[in-house]
């Protein structure tokens, strides 16, 4: 039997505190405030309060084929889901977590998975596989405009904005393996982050937009899947590639830190475990 072990790390000391431990299969965590954490187990959303553990359903409506990617709105009112729709495959809805009405279907003609929420709440980022190549878009929560940003270099993934607003993290194929890059929030400029011969996902900036942390796979992993049940590396560098360095190992992959899992506070970023 596998176990689920959701914990967070301490950036500054480098302690880990284990939040939950758990036979049922849970993954990507995010945070909604410093004091709840939350998750996807089950096709569900899942909270649980750091100070007494208590955990309940977040309530998805008609969504309850919750994949990893899932994010709240800078304001914590909206909770944006990528969901899978039997026979189709994923799309991104929005739910307004004040109001009583079911899920808003955001993607209705491609299958999308969610990465992204901008600081403003107005726009998201997520990738969606078209004519056989992955790349990012962007979404306007105001006017439903998507924005292509990149264009068939390789494999994008795993797209998110900068505290500012003013780039976007994300991780591509385009130089051979799965590595980290920037670009502007148009798209422009890409920059790449990562060279140590792994394939590396998931770059997720820190609140103060001081530190990345990302997963890191073997070089022997295929470059475009970041699969289950794998000796991965949880890694830290700087926002412009630089002091990288290895934070600590574990069994993992698929996930473990699919969306940004940052405190908002900061210092703090959880990840799950398997065993």
């Amino acid at each position: 039997m596998k176990h689920s072990i959701l914990e967070i790390f301490d950036t500054e000391t480098g302690e880990r505190r284990e939040i939950l431990r758990t036979d049922e299969h849970i993954k990507a965590p995010f945070f909604r405030s410093d004091s709840e954490l939350c998750y996807n187990a089950g096709g569900l959303i899942y909270r649980i309060r750091l100070d007494s553990g208590e955990t309940c359903v977040i309530p998805t409506g008609n969504c309850t084929h919750s994949n990893n990617d899932h994010l709240f709105s800078p304001d914590g009112r909206y909770l944006a889901i990528s969901d899978e729709v039997p026979g189709i495959g994923s799309k991104i809805w929005l739910l307004d977590l004040e109001g009583d009405a079911e899920p808003r279907l955001l993607t209705p003609d491609n299958i999308c998975y969610l990465h992204g929420y901008s600081p403003d709440g107005s726009t998201l980022l997520y990738t969606s596989k078209r004519n056989g190549t992955c790349d990012i878009y962007s979404l306007s929560l105001d006017t439903a405009e998507e924005t292509r940003l990149t264009f068939g270099e390789g494999h994008n993934d795993g797209a998110e904005y900068s505290p500012c607003g003013k780039h976007v993290y994300f991780n591509s194929t385009r130089g051979g393996l799965m590595d980290c890059y920037r670009m502007d929030a148009d798209g422009k400029n890409p920059v790449r982050l990562t060279c140590n011969e792994r394939n590396n996902w998931f770059p997720h900036i820190s609140p103060d937009g001081t530190a990345v942390v990302y997963l890191s796979y073997p070089a022997d992993v295929q470059p475009d899947k970041h699969p289950p049940d794998e000796n991965v590396e949880l890694r830290q560098m700087n926002p412009d590639g630089t002091g990288d360095r290895c934070l600590l190992k574990l069994y993992g992959g698929q996930g473990t830190i699919n969306v940004n899992s940052w405190m908002p506070s900061g210092r703090y970023f959880a990840f799950v475990r398997y065993e």
